[in-house]
């Protein structure tokens, strides 16, 4: 069973790096969605993504609308702090892409207003936090998604 990852205008190559990993610990893929603002080739990348890198499933698309055509998604759930409903509240399914945006602004505004019934939010029960950081939220979403799909038998340790 495979969840699709889409970071939406990267920034900070660490981050990029470390959602590699864990896209490659789970066996999920990673889609980049152009301007991204680091070479992919950038040691800072290949620092967090280790000897996983070559691994990774990856994917680079020119915009939004280049991965709706290359892809073509079945259903897509949007990470942001702007969602108003909880990851925890949702059920995925073998195929499901999840999408995040950029460190410092977020998704782009059109992504809001086009796909504002598929905003999901990490609860942040703390009074002061604005957001997690995005390898951070990924990790959460994609093993929440790993975890409805392959739940564990009462026989396995």
């Amino acid at each position: 069973m495979s969840i699709h990852i889409v970071l939406v205008h990267p920034e900070i190559p660490h981050n990029t790096g470390a959602i590699g990993r864990t896209c490659v610990a789970l066996g999920y893929d990673l889609a980049l969605i152009r301007p991204i603002r680091f070479a992919l080739d950038d040691a800072h990348i290949r620092r967090c993504g280790l000897d996983y890198w070559p691994y990774l499933k990856l994917s680079v698309h020119e915009n939004w609308e280049a991965f709706l055509a290359d892809a073509k998604p079945e259903r897509l759930f949007f990470l942001s702090t702007k969602g108003s409903k909880s990851l925890y509240e949702t059920s995925f399914r073998d195929g499901d892409t999840l999408v995040f945006g950029c460190e410092s602004r977020g998704l782009p505004p059109e992504l809001y207003e086009r796909y504002s019934n598929d905003l999901f939010r990490i609860p942040m029960p703390g009074e002061h936090s604005r957001s997690l950081n995005l390898s951070n939220a990924v990790a959460i979403a994609a093993y929440e998604a790993y975890r409805q799909l392959n739940p564990v038998s009462p026989e396995q340790p």
